[in-house]
């Protein structure tokens, strides 16, 4: 028999961001004996970001970007965008104020576990998580119902006992796996280099629509006047697809790959020779980043005595994937569902469901949209995505994407377009689908 306080009341595994805001609330909401446990042997490493969060992110994770403190690890201030639609023609977005922060991923994920460890977290590095059961002991109060997390910490196989897990594991979450939970809708392939780089301006981020990146989009980010980090994600569905053409020389039809089926990495040299950017960028880099973004979250966030979070649970924007702001919302609600089921010792999934409901309450609408978005920039043709663009580089409606442009809460532009003068241009441009939004 395991002794009571042996258990932890809560492990959280992973010690990204959203493990590390789901710890430290935890605390906050005054659950004792909180363990977090990473795979890596230090926070923040490897790097699988392309590390632009939006002032929305830095404000939920609880950071000042005006606090000496807080902002060590900003490199840059980004307020506008410029857009190029595979006909080369700019569209320029500039936002009023500071729309986003250029960070070192590696140092703000330290950060945030800085901080969970201040309100009283223990963290376990070089920790992976290779089992998980449900257990129960007795003891002289009754029954303990309790997680059992196995792990392999320094080649030892080792089990920790939790009242609740939160899982925070990341794109190919392993927990989750392990609780029989089915995965999110898909995962873009996404890959970066960093490399000198003369920006115009490194208050604007480049971005690449169409063919470039098939299902998403390529960036070139500023990290300072002379340094960007340039890279791009692809859907998977659009990398397997094929195609038939005719073989000249005998007539018959073959099937071959169209570019569509070339890997991420195949898609970053072709970026590397867009006109803008080779223009500005030499030769070499000093950084290479590969990742997944996961998008379409998991139908089911939940089991007995646990939650899943952030990338792990598919919550990343489907449209602009970052996963800071979303992850940090749905740690939050998590760790204070675990708070409110440790009072009630009540560690049902009944109790749990009600984590899903209220991160379903707070981002579940924004994620729909984003879903709904994605899957129809999917089906465009290049010609179809110029033609929206020349639609949108209209002074009006560059007016409104700068009042109202929201990099976490795209509905509200798109409600605005629907709202004013240029509905009707709106629906002519979409057709039915923006309708099928609201």
């Amino acid at each position: 028999m395991i002794p009571e306080n042996e258990i932890y009341d809560l492990i959280v595994v992973g010690g990204g961001p959203t493990g590390s805001v789901a710890a430290r609330y935890a605390k906050l909401n005054g659950i004792e004996r909180v363990l977090v446990v990473e795979e890596n042997s230090s926070i923040g490493s490897p790097v699988q970001c392309a590390g632009l969060l939006s002032v929305a992110a830095l404000r939920e994770t609880d950071m000042d970007p005006d606090s000496e403190s807080d902002s060590s690890f900003i490199f840059n201030a980004v307020k506008g965008a410029k857009v190029y639609p595979p006909s080369g023609k700019q569209l320029k977005i500039v936002g009023k104020e500071t729309k986003a922060y250029v960070v070192s991923r590696k140092m703000f994920d330290r950060k945030l576990a800085e901080k969970a460890a201040n309100e009283g977290a223990e963290y376990l590095m070089k920790a992976q998580a290779v089992g998980l059961n449900d257990v129960v002991f007795t003891n002289d109060s009754g029954e303990i119902k309790c997680k059992a997390l196995e792990i392999l910490h320094d080649g030892v196989k080792k089990t920790f006992y939790a009242k609740i897990i939160i899982a925070a594991d990341g794109v190919r979450s392993r927990i989750s796996k392990l609780a029989g939970l089915s995965p999110c809708e898909k995962v873009l392939s996404g890959i970066q280099i960093e490399a000198n780089y003369q920006s115009e301006n490194p208050e604007f981020v480049e971005m690449f629509v169409g063919s470039e990146a098939p299902g998403f989009f390529a960036w070139s980010i500023p990290a300072s006047e002379t340094v960007s980090r340039i890279g791009l994600a692809v859907d998977p569905k659009l990398q397997k697809r094929e195609k038939n053409q005719k073989d000249e020389k005998n007539g018959n039809t073959i099937q071959i790959c169209s570019v569509d089926n070339d890997s991420a990495v195949s898609y970053l040299d072709r970026l590397l020779l867009n006109p803008v950017i080779e223009e500005k960028r030499n030769s070499g880099y000093s950084d290479f980043v590969v990742g997944g973004i996961p998008i379409g979250p998991m139908k089911k966030t939940y089991a007995l005595g646990l939650m899943v979070v952030g990338d792990a649970a598919g919550q990343c924007k489907p449209i602009s994937g970052g996963g800071v702001y979303t992850g940090a919302v749905a740690a939050k609600i998590a760790a204070k569902v675990a708070a409110e089921a440790i009072n009630e010792n009540d560690f049902s999934e009944k109790k749990m469901a009600e984590y899903e409901k209220r991160w379903k309450k707070e981002l579940g609408r924004e994620l729909d949209i984003g879903m709904r978005v994605h899957d129809y920039r999917m089906k465009l043709t290049d010609e179809e995505m110029n033609r929206i663009f020349d639609e949108l580089n209209d002074p009006e409606i560059l007016n409104l994407i700068t009042e109202y442009g929201d990099m976490d809460h795209p509905s509200v532009l798109i409600q605005k377009l629907m709202l004013s003068k240029h509905s009707l241009k709106m629906m002519k441009l979409f057709g039915t689908f923006i309708k099928t939004l609201f």
